[in-house]
């Protein structure tokens, strides 16, 4: 009996090491998947909780970007397009709340993935527009944009996976950006991207670069 109790002593400093260091190990990876500059899940971050909420049948992937980012920078500065990127970042974190996961993706692109518990994404997505469109605090000229909003429906699409849903959700973006319609739901047939190759050029131009209203229906 002493020896083995000596035995789960002398382990026991031991096993709390390993715990302390699997917490940091943790941390340090939890860090790593956020963005610097806004907080948000990174894009391998991002998938990991993503794909997890995709089980929900309720779950609505959402993608937004924002209005005329280029005009931005080069009219107010690089620190003026930050802080429109961590404002934007900041009030789709908080719209899209704890049930719910947000990332940027690259560049002035965002995703999220929310649970549609009351079936009132669409008015949620709507207000949030509104809020993304307002001036940032603290800026002098105020800098002025939109972001575009497209979003879809996990349920509209079974047997698609997250990536296919943010290209769904990419279409329905764009086209909204191109109708300036704020935000627009996905529709329920094929997709148009591989068929047209409208966005092909400007797909191309974010991997160059190395940066990775009413919803209709």
């Amino acid at each position: 009996m002493n020896t083995v109790f000596a035995a789960v002593t002398a382990a026991g400093p031991i096993a709390a090491g390993w715990t302390a260091h699997t917490w940091w190990l943790r941390r340090r990876l939890d860090r790593a998947r956020r963005d610097p500059l806004t907080g948000l899940w990174t894009r391998d971050g991002f998938t990991t909780r993503a794909t997890a909420l995709l089980k929900d049948p309720r779950a609505v992937v959402v993608l937004a970007d924002v209005d005329r980012f280029k005009d931005i920078n080069d009219t107010h500065g690089h620190a003026a397009g930050d802080a429109l990127l961590k404002a934007t970042a900041d009030r789709l974190a908080h719209y899209i709340g704890p049930s719910g996961v947000a990332g940027r993706l690259g560049g002035d692109e965002f995703a999220a993935v929310i649970v549609d518990q009351h079936g009132t994404v669409a008015d949620l997505l709507a207000v949030l527009h509104g809020v993304l469109a307002r001036p940032v605090d603290g800026q002098a000229p105020a800098v002025r944009t939109t972001v575009s909003l497209g979003w879809v429906r996990s349920a509209d699409h079974r047997g698609e996976d997250l990536s296919g849903l943010l290209r769904r959700a990419d279409e329905a973006m764009y086209a909204a950006k191109q109708a300036r319609a704020g935000t627009r739901r996905a529709g329920l047939g094929t997709l148009l991207g591989p068929l047209t190759g409208r966005r092909s050029g400007r797909r191309g131009s974010r991997r160059t670069n190395g940066k990775d209203a009413r919803a209709a229906g």
